[in-house]
Protein backbone atom coordinates (compact mmCIF):
# COMPACT_ATOMS: atom_id res chain seq x y z
CA UNK A 1 0.00 0.00 0.00
CA UNK A 2 1.62 3.39 -0.83
CA UNK A 3 1.71 5.52 1.81
CA UNK A 4 -0.24 8.72 1.66
CA UNK A 5 1.60 12.03 2.07
CA UNK A 6 0.93 14.53 5.35
CA UNK A 7 -1.04 16.90 2.46
CA UNK A 8 -2.62 14.17 0.69
CA UNK A 9 -4.03 12.60 4.22
CA UNK A 10 -5.17 16.11 5.00
CA UNK A 11 -7.19 16.29 1.56
CA UNK A 12 -8.53 12.40 1.45
CA UNK A 13 -9.56 13.64 4.96
CA UNK A 14 -11.01 17.17 4.14
CA UNK A 15 -13.05 16.22 1.11
CA UNK A 16 -15.32 12.76 0.36
CA UNK A 17 -15.04 13.30 -3.63
CA UNK A 18 -18.79 12.93 -3.16
CA UNK A 19 -20.08 15.99 -1.75
CA UNK A 20 -21.13 19.04 -4.29
CA UNK A 21 -20.34 22.76 -3.71
CA UNK A 22 -21.52 25.85 -4.67
CA UNK A 23 -18.85 27.50 -6.80
CA UNK A 24 -17.79 30.11 -3.82
CA UNK A 25 -17.68 27.33 -1.47
CA UNK A 26 -15.41 25.37 -4.56
CA UNK A 27 -12.76 28.56 -4.60
CA UNK A 28 -12.57 28.56 -0.33
CA UNK A 29 -12.20 25.17 -0.03
CA UNK A 30 -8.91 24.83 -2.53
CA UNK A 31 -7.33 28.00 -0.83
CA UNK A 32 -7.53 25.92 2.63
CA UNK A 33 -5.28 22.97 1.07
CA UNK A 34 -3.20 25.14 -1.13
CA UNK A 35 0.29 24.82 0.56
CA UNK A 36 2.54 25.02 -2.56
CA UNK A 37 5.28 27.71 -3.13
CA UNK A 38 4.12 28.52 -6.45
CA UNK A 39 0.71 30.32 -7.70
CA UNK A 40 -1.46 27.07 -8.89
CA UNK A 41 -3.52 27.30 -11.64
CA UNK A 42 -7.54 26.88 -11.15
CA UNK A 43 -8.64 24.44 -13.85
CA UNK A 44 -12.51 23.61 -14.52
CA UNK A 45 -12.83 19.91 -15.79
CA UNK A 46 -16.93 19.68 -17.76
CA UNK A 47 -18.05 16.11 -18.49
CA UNK A 48 -20.55 16.30 -21.39
CA UNK A 49 -23.18 14.14 -23.10
CA UNK A 50 -21.73 13.92 -26.34
CA UNK A 51 -19.50 11.42 -28.15
CA UNK A 52 -17.16 13.99 -30.21
CA UNK A 53 -15.93 10.99 -32.89
CA UNK A 54 -19.41 12.30 -34.86
CA UNK A 55 -19.40 15.54 -36.16
CA UNK A 56 -22.70 17.08 -34.91
CA UNK A 57 -21.53 16.29 -31.43
CA UNK A 58 -18.31 18.52 -31.37
CA UNK A 59 -18.09 21.34 -28.80
CA UNK A 60 -15.60 23.41 -29.50
CA UNK A 61 -14.98 27.21 -29.83
CA UNK A 62 -13.82 30.18 -27.93
CA UNK A 63 -14.68 32.50 -25.29
CA UNK A 64 -13.44 35.63 -23.78
CA UNK A 65 -12.13 35.37 -19.82
CA UNK A 66 -13.44 38.34 -18.07
CA UNK A 67 -10.27 38.31 -15.57
CA UNK A 68 -7.98 37.15 -18.00
CA UNK A 69 -6.04 34.02 -16.94
CA UNK A 70 -3.00 34.97 -15.49
CA UNK A 71 -0.73 33.46 -17.96
CA UNK A 72 1.64 35.13 -20.31
CA UNK A 73 -0.02 33.76 -23.57
CA UNK A 74 2.24 33.64 -26.58
CA UNK A 75 1.12 34.49 -30.33
CA UNK A 76 2.35 33.42 -33.33
CA UNK A 77 0.47 35.60 -36.64
CA UNK A 78 1.04 35.16 -40.00
CA UNK A 79 0.49 37.84 -42.40
CA UNK A 80 2.21 40.46 -44.43
CA UNK A 81 2.55 44.33 -45.11
CA UNK A 82 -0.01 46.95 -43.15
CA UNK A 83 -1.33 43.50 -41.09
CA UNK A 84 1.81 42.25 -40.37
CA UNK A 85 2.43 45.37 -39.06
CA UNK A 86 -1.16 45.81 -36.61
CA UNK A 87 0.30 42.52 -35.65
CA UNK A 88 3.27 43.27 -34.03
CA UNK A 89 2.06 46.63 -32.58
CA UNK A 90 -1.01 44.46 -31.02
CA UNK A 91 1.93 42.56 -29.19
CA UNK A 92 2.46 39.27 -31.39
CA UNK A 93 5.62 37.15 -29.95
CA UNK A 94 6.51 36.44 -33.52
CA UNK A 95 5.00 37.51 -36.92
CA UNK A 96 5.94 36.55 -40.61
CA UNK A 97 5.26 34.92 -43.61
CA UNK A 98 7.25 31.89 -45.34
CA UNK A 99 9.71 32.81 -43.16
CA UNK A 100 7.79 31.98 -40.29
CA UNK A 101 6.67 28.65 -41.28
CA UNK A 102 9.93 27.93 -42.57
CA UNK A 103 10.79 28.81 -38.40
CA UNK A 104 8.10 26.40 -37.37
CA UNK A 105 9.26 23.43 -39.78
CA UNK A 106 12.82 23.50 -37.88
CA UNK A 107 11.05 23.15 -34.75
CA UNK A 108 9.97 26.24 -33.06
CA UNK A 109 6.55 25.52 -32.18
CA UNK A 110 6.36 27.09 -28.50
CA UNK A 111 3.05 29.22 -29.20
CA UNK A 112 -0.41 29.21 -27.45
CA UNK A 113 -2.11 30.93 -30.30
CA UNK A 114 -1.45 30.98 -34.49
CA UNK A 115 -3.44 33.58 -36.15
CA UNK A 116 -3.30 34.26 -39.55
CA UNK A 117 -4.74 36.65 -42.06
CA UNK A 118 -7.24 34.62 -44.99
CA UNK A 119 -4.78 35.21 -47.89
CA UNK A 120 -2.03 33.86 -45.50
CA UNK A 121 -3.88 30.35 -45.54
CA UNK A 122 -1.79 28.84 -48.58
CA UNK A 123 1.55 29.00 -46.62
CA UNK A 124 -0.37 28.13 -43.30
CA UNK A 125 -2.11 25.16 -44.68
CA UNK A 126 1.87 23.58 -45.41
CA UNK A 127 1.71 22.97 -41.27
CA UNK A 128 -1.39 21.55 -41.30
CA UNK A 129 0.81 17.57 -39.72
CA UNK A 130 2.58 19.99 -37.44
CA UNK A 131 0.09 22.78 -36.27
CA UNK A 132 -3.40 20.14 -36.62
CA UNK A 133 -2.03 17.76 -33.49
CA UNK A 134 -1.14 20.48 -31.08
CA UNK A 135 -4.81 22.38 -31.88
CA UNK A 136 -2.72 25.50 -33.31
CA UNK A 137 -4.46 25.20 -36.72
CA UNK A 138 -5.47 28.97 -37.45
CA UNK A 139 -9.31 28.55 -37.78
CA UNK A 140 -12.19 30.92 -39.38
CA UNK A 141 -14.71 29.76 -36.89
CA UNK A 142 -12.30 30.33 -33.92
CA UNK A 143 -11.40 33.62 -35.20
CA UNK A 144 -7.74 32.64 -35.72
CA UNK A 145 -8.14 33.34 -40.02
CA UNK A 146 -9.35 36.88 -39.33
CA UNK A 147 -8.43 40.10 -41.61
CA UNK A 148 -8.42 42.06 -38.08
CA UNK A 149 -5.39 40.33 -36.57
CA UNK A 150 -5.28 43.34 -34.84
CA UNK A 151 -8.31 42.48 -32.48
CA UNK A 152 -7.71 38.87 -32.64
CA UNK A 153 -3.83 39.18 -30.90
CA UNK A 154 -5.20 41.42 -28.21
CA UNK A 155 -7.79 38.92 -27.37
CA UNK A 156 -5.07 36.29 -27.51
CA UNK A 157 -3.56 38.11 -25.10
CA UNK A 158 -6.08 39.44 -23.17
CA UNK A 159 -7.78 36.32 -21.92
CA UNK A 160 -9.52 34.91 -24.41
CA UNK A 161 -9.35 31.23 -23.98
CA UNK A 162 -10.08 28.03 -26.68
CA UNK A 163 -12.09 24.66 -25.04
CA UNK A 164 -12.46 21.79 -27.02
CA UNK A 165 -14.34 18.56 -26.16
CA UNK A 166 -11.55 15.59 -25.84
CA UNK A 167 -12.84 12.00 -27.37
CA UNK A 168 -13.77 10.94 -23.84
CA UNK A 169 -16.52 13.59 -23.64
CA UNK A 170 -14.74 15.99 -21.67
CA UNK A 171 -13.21 19.68 -21.89
CA UNK A 172 -11.01 20.69 -19.35
CA UNK A 173 -9.78 24.62 -18.85
CA UNK A 174 -7.82 26.94 -17.22
CA UNK A 175 -9.44 29.79 -15.90
CA UNK A 176 -7.05 31.55 -13.57
CA UNK A 177 -4.75 31.34 -10.52
CA UNK A 178 -5.54 31.05 -6.88
CA UNK A 179 -4.03 34.35 -6.39
CA UNK A 180 -6.87 35.96 -8.15
CA UNK A 181 -9.60 37.64 -5.77
CA UNK A 182 -12.38 34.85 -5.86
CA UNK A 183 -14.83 37.29 -7.66
CA UNK A 184 -12.63 37.25 -10.23
CA UNK A 185 -12.23 33.42 -10.49
CA UNK A 186 -15.60 32.99 -10.32
CA UNK A 187 -16.32 35.50 -13.37
CA UNK A 188 -14.40 33.37 -15.44
CA UNK A 189 -15.95 29.76 -14.42
CA UNK A 190 -19.36 31.53 -15.24
CA UNK A 191 -18.09 32.98 -18.51
CA UNK A 192 -16.37 29.34 -19.74
CA UNK A 193 -19.20 27.33 -18.49
CA UNK A 194 -22.25 29.39 -20.20
CA UNK A 195 -20.19 29.66 -23.36
CA UNK A 196 -19.97 25.70 -23.19
CA UNK A 197 -23.63 25.49 -22.67
CA UNK A 198 -24.47 27.91 -25.54
CA UNK A 199 -22.40 25.37 -27.47
CA UNK A 200 -24.50 22.10 -27.12
CA UNK A 201 -24.12 20.92 -30.31
CA UNK A 202 -27.42 19.76 -32.48
CA UNK A 203 -26.46 16.00 -32.10
CA UNK A 204 -26.81 15.58 -28.57
CA UNK A 205 -29.14 13.87 -27.11
CA UNK A 206 -29.76 13.36 -23.26
CA UNK A 207 -28.34 15.40 -20.56
CA UNK A 208 -25.75 17.63 -22.08
CA UNK A 209 -23.49 19.07 -18.68
CA UNK A 210 -23.23 15.55 -16.67
CA UNK A 211 -20.70 16.93 -14.09
CA UNK A 212 -18.15 19.82 -13.54
CA UNK A 213 -15.26 19.82 -11.28
CA UNK A 214 -13.42 22.67 -10.54
CA UNK A 215 -9.52 21.72 -8.93
CA UNK A 216 -6.37 23.43 -9.07
CA UNK A 217 -2.70 22.30 -9.74
CA UNK A 218 -2.02 20.68 -6.54
CA UNK A 219 -5.39 20.57 -5.34
CA UNK A 220 -8.42 18.33 -5.01
CA UNK A 221 -11.32 18.00 -7.63
CA UNK A 222 -14.36 19.31 -6.03
CA UNK A 223 -17.62 18.86 -7.66
CA UNK A 224 -19.82 21.63 -8.45
CA UNK A 225 -23.61 21.43 -8.08
CA UNK A 226 -25.10 21.53 -11.63
CA UNK A 227 -27.95 24.30 -10.47
CA UNK A 228 -25.06 26.73 -10.18
CA UNK A 229 -24.48 26.72 -14.02
CA UNK A 230 -28.00 28.50 -15.81
CA UNK A 231 -29.02 25.51 -18.47
CA UNK A 232 -26.90 23.02 -17.41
Amino acid sequence: MVKQTKKQKLVADKFDGETFYTVDDAIKALREVASSKFDEAVEVAMNLGVDPRHADQMVRGMVSLPSGTGKDVKVAVFARGENAEKATAAGADKVGAEDLMEDMQNGNLDYDRVIATPDMMGVVGRLGKMLGPKGLMPNPKLGTVTPNVEQAVKDAKGGQVEFRVEKQGIIHTGIGKLSFKDADIKANFEALTQAIVKAKPSGSKGKYVKKITLTSTMGPGLKVDLAEVEGA
